[in-house]
């Protein structure tokens, strides 16, 4: 007896019920994988900020505190408290100073630390007379 191998109707059956069946899942499936992909990418980012929040709130406790506010104004905007006096020490440089002096961009290396109104000034006239 011999046994015919072949294509048979119940197998081309099958493979139409599986073909049908993956047809009707697959636009789903990929909406699922999708959706999961953006809430990871959203469950992250709220993660970020979280950290962002945190530092801030750190950050706003420190200004809350009346001495750092007071070191400060003394240490960014040169305050002293009546009755102190303040020395600025210029022409001495260190090393750490030297390096920031070569990544300094050409236009702060022009005018120092001069005040923003001079920085202003010198600009409208070197504009002025060019």
């Amino acid at each position: 007896m011999a046994v015919k191998r072949g294509v048979t109707a119940r197998f081309i059956a099958i493979s139409v019920v599986i073909f049908i069946i993956a047809l009707t899942i697959a636009p789903p499936a990929q909406r699922y994988f999708t959706q999961r992909a953006q809430i990871n990418a959203i469950e992250s980012e709220i993660a970020v900020r979280k950290d962002r929040l945190e530092q801030a709130e750190i950050e706003l406790q420190k200004w809350r505190d009346p001495n750092y506010v007071k070191s400060q104004a003394r240490e960014r905007l040169h305050f002293v408290l009546p009755g102190e006096r303040q020395y600025i020490v210029v022409g001495v440089e260190t090393e750490e100073s030297a390096e920031e002096k070569k990544e300094m961009p050409i236009a702060a290396k022009q005018f120092g630390s001069a005040p923003w109104y001079t920085k202003l000034i010198s600009s409208i006239q070197l504009a002025a007379f060019n």
